[in-house]
């Protein structure tokens, strides 16, 4: 998706990467495989740019905290991962979990499971009773009081320990709550949860250790203040005012919708009876449509947007549908896809590696039946997938 698309081509792969890319059929050589995509539209490997491998919503996930083990966590991610790649996402970014997203990413590098490429922030950094705090809503003396080394951080002093905490335990990047959630149990959604002292620190300490921060936020002012203190991307924007968009576009900050989950949330709330707990149902309804009339403006003023889900509040392997809200927010067909590959690789500064088709660059490689830039419901049928040269599908 780097330039205009070829017709014809017939794409080398050796030892993993693309070698070359050949205008026409080209004779197959008797020591090579012919994969044969002539009917199909091939393009570079998708990228999701936020995700949570560890989890899938459902009525027992507020109960689950209380149930579930690690090691039992684990095991579900791997089926979790597995379906996201074999739906053609060859790369996600992780955006919050226990650390096993760390262990998963480690063990899908050494081969030990299959998956797509893992960037991951480890654990959420949240305020006491703030979006990642998981012992809101819990008998206050179940639970010790979580601190920094769960990413529960008041203060520049405590922030700046729990950034390092996750490096030191392996993170790609730093994921900070800067406002309030939708699905935590904290009553409310919008309003500003970090200082803007503290998401300098939390940018700064992260900075110094060479990882990015990417801040969830659906309030504005909290949003304002991530802005302003340099965070690479804003997770769901729910209600970005023009003037945070504005500061966004000088910033050069990039925005993730996650349209996917607003709507799954939404409708959860709507027509499932009893999915949520009641002070979950009230900030859920309405924000699907909320987040894609955001993303809409967005777009048309010129915010750079990059394709994200938020997997795991809706369920795995469906990470596609976001391609048709994107369109229905009023998004190009073409920019989408780019959204998807090149400019998410670009966010995620990987684009040396993937993100389009050229030589030089890993052999992450997918087909869908049908024109995508013609109909965006072509990218829901994905037919081939192969991730740095490994056929998967």
């Amino acid at each position: 998706m780097a330039g205009e698309p070829l017709s014809s081509s017939s794409l080398v792969v050796v030892d993993g990467k693309i070698d070359r890319i050949v205008q026409g059929f080209i004779a197959v050589p008797v020591d090579a495989r012919l994969v044969d995509l002539r009917n199909k539209t091939v393009m570079p490997g998708l990228i999701d740019c936020h995700v949570h491998l560890e989890w899938e919503q459902s009525r027992n996930s507020y109960n689950e905290r209380y149930t579930l083990n690690e090691p039992d966590i684990a095991f579900r991610a791997a089926v979790y991962a597995r379906r996201t790649l074999n739906a053609g996402f060859t790369t996600v970014r992780d955006l919050g979990g226990t650390g096993v997203n760390i262990a998963l990413r480690n063990a899908i590098n050494s081969g030990w499971a299959v998956g797509p490429r893992i960037i991951t922030a480890g654990r959420a950094l949240s305020i006491t009773g703030g979006h990642a705090d998981n012992t809101t809503g819990a008998k206050w003396d179940l639970f010790d009081p979580p601190g920094p080394e769960l990413g529960i951080a008041d203060g520049p002093d405590e922030c700046r320990e729990a950034v390092r905490t996750q490096v030191k335990r392996g993170a790609d990047c730093i994921k900070v709550c800067a406002t309030g959630g939708v699905l935590s149990l904290a009553r409310d959604g919008r309003l500003p949860h970090y200082s803007s002292d503290e998401l300098e620190t939390i940018v700064k300490t992260a900075r110094d250790l060479g990882v990015d921060v990417a801040a969830h936020a659906h309030g504005d002012e909290g949003m304002r203040r991530a802005v302003e203190a340099g965070v690479v991307t804003i997770e769901h924007g729910s209600y970005m005012s023009e003037s945070t968009m504005d500061a966004m576009i000088a910033h050069g900050t990039w925005y993730v919708p996650t349209l996917t989950a607003g709507h799954a949330v939404s409708d959860s709330a709507q027509y499932a009876r009893n999915f949520f707990p009641e002070t979950v149902r009230v900030k859920a309804l309405g924000v699907g449509r909320q987040i894609q009339t955001t993303a809409g403006l967005a777009y048309k003023k010129g915010v750079k947007i990059v394709f994200g889900t938020d997997a795991g509040v809706f369920p795995h392997g469906r990470n596609s549908l976001e391609f048709v809200y994107m369109e229905q927010a009023g998004m190009k067909n073409s920019d989408i896809l780019r959204a998807a590959t090149i400019d998410a690789a670009t966010m995620l500064k990987i684009r040396d590696r993937t993100g389009s088709l050229e030589a030089g660059k890993l052999a992450d490689i997918i087909a869908v039946d049908g024109d995508p830039l013609s109909d965006i419901r072509a990218m829901l049928n994905v037919v081939f997938v192969m991730k740095g040269g490994e056929q998967i599908r």
